[in-house]
């Protein structure tokens, strides 16, 4: 049998098409556009991610036998607003996860209604990237279109109704609107009434890899596809992803090290950090799992590269770092802010402990540590909940350096594996949809046969002390420096 698996990402959708043992057959990406009406506002118009979804699902799937396609599952960018009236039609172009409109939403929750209450009720406080601060911004600046509210969706799940006709949900990405109580995997009534909105008027909540309905008649024409085939619920990006890499199961970590950075943790129970410095959602394989992002992990690289040493040969660069452990040249990987643990806009990017005998080498090696020094900050606050993380996943474009992945083993203490798929939300998805076909059990049983370990790095005792002690003196500079941080601004 054959399973398809959508990416509905923010520029393009990407659909790949798989079989039951995991060989991917083909995969198509469309394009569509991103509206920015104001300064820091980004929208999309939901009916082109449809329309992009149908070309793209008859380009993939034109030389293959359609009879032979089981059911076709999701990863979304998470966090959008799409809201449709009584007849079902979208009332306004969608609000998405990168639109910063918001902030004086947050403002209201986290201090007004309280951080610690907010928190009670979804396991998260406010940001501004969440869907219950838009559906806030709708109410008070567009009261009519709030008033035609019959339903409340996410992206991903538009798309699940237009093919399936039911208005559906899953845990993974409901866990992004701060309007649903992790913990307990329902809609939150407090937060309902803190937005004006009644229960009835969300969708109806699913585990990833359950079967939401079949395609329409409509849908299946549209697509060229058997109206037999089946709509698996999916889930958000991020949890899909991660189902891609095969971090499923307790303490399963994956690091994510592409322009920002991700950790990634798999876990069977539920637990908030003190400081919600994480992000505490369920996951697409039926559990939980805690996040970390930093906001520049490889661009921190690509900056240093680009812009200031002038050069596209990353590899050559790093061929004179020999001394790991032994410098004396930090840098806070701040470009953008940073998220966790800090989760604050006004923090920059810096480097500290320059001498005069400092190299070119030296600030290459201090970049490359900075960046896995902070994705170490998240892993901390994981390992303090609880979770026992021996070995992680990587992937994305810092991924591709030796020395990166033997940086990232020594400073984490831990083996650094790499797989067999780099294809991750899309491959996720299309194993999500095999699940829900019958084809595997578990996500966990159709991870540990469809996901392999290809090379792995292991850490050095020697350099871990090392870098234990290095990791110390990085924890103190953005406390030391965080007063100079807000007085640039």
């Amino acid at each position: 049998m054959l399973y398809i698996g959508v990416d509905l990402g923010t520029s393009s959708v990407k659909l790949l098409l798989m079989d039951e043992a995991g060989d991917i057959k083909g995969i198509v990406t469309k394009e569509y556009p991103i509206y920015f009406p104001k300064t820091g506002w980004s929208e999309q118009d939901p009916e082109d991610w449809y329309s992009a979804l149908v070309s793209g699902i008859k380009e993939l799937t034109k030389d293959c036998n359609k009879t032979d396609i089981d059911g076709i599952s999701f990863s979304g960018q998470m966090h959008g607003m799409v809201i449709l009236d009584e007849d079902d039609n979208v009332i306004r172009p969608a609000i998405l996860w990168n639109d910063g409109r918001t902030g004086e939403e947050c403002d209201y929750l986290n201090k007004e209604i309280g951080r610690d209450k907010i928190s009670s009720y979804t396991a998260n406080i406010a940001l501004t990237g969440f869907t219950a601060p838009k559906l806030l911004w709708v109410k008070k600046h567009e009261p009519e279109n709030f008033a035609k509210i019959k339903k409340v969706m996410l992206p991903k799940d538009y798309i699940a109704y237009k093919l399936s006709g039911i208005h559906c949900t899953d845990v993974s990405d409901a866990s992004g609107m701060l309007l649903f109580d992790v913990k307990n995997k329902c809609w939150s009534k407090e937060m309902l009434d803190i937005c004006g909105l009644k229960e009835e008027q969300m969708a109806k909540i699913h585990e990833s890899s359950h079967v939401v309905g079949s395609l329409t008649e409509k849908a299946a024409s549209e697509l060229g596809l058997p109206h037999t085939i089946k709509v698996i619920a999916g889930g958000g990006d991020q949890a899909v992803a991660a189902v891609g890499t095969g971090t499923v199961g307790e303490g399963m970590c994956n690091i994510s090290l592409g322009t920002s950075g991700v950790v990634f943790v798999a876990s069977q129970k539920f637990a908030v950090d003190d400081d919600n410095a994480l992000h505490s959602f369920c996951h697409a394989d039926g559990k939980y799992h805690f996040m970390g992002v930093m906001l520049s992990a490889a661009a921190s690289n690509k900056w240093w590269m680009d812009e200031i040493i002038g050069t596209r040969n990353y590899t050559k660069e790093q061929e004179g770092i020999t001394e790991l452990g032994e410098n004396n040249v930090y840098f806070l990987p701040y470009l953008m802010g940073e998220r966790t643990p800090h989760n604050n806009p006004n923090a920059r990017g810096t480097f500290i402990g320059m001498t005069m005998d400092t190299t070119r080498e030296d600030m290459t090696q201090a970049v490359l540590e900075g960046v896995a020094f902070a994705l170490r900050d998240s892993f901390e606050i994981t390992q303090s909940l609880g979770v026992d993380i021996k070995r992680v996943r990587i992937n994305g474009g810092g991924a591709k350096s030796p020395l990166w992945c033997k940086i990232m083993a020594n400073v984490l203490n831990v083996k650094v594996d790499k797989i067999n798929s780099e294809e991750g939300p899309a491959f996720g998805a299309a194993i999500l949809a095999a699940v829900g076909c019958g084809r595997y059990a578990t996500v966990e049983e159709a991870c540990s046969k469809l996901i392999k370990v290809t090379q792995t790095t292991d850490q050095d005792p020697e350099l871990v002390d090392r870098y234990n002690k290095k990791y110390q003196v990085f924890k103190e500079l953005y406390p030391t420096l965080k007063d100079m941080f807000n007085k640039m601004v």
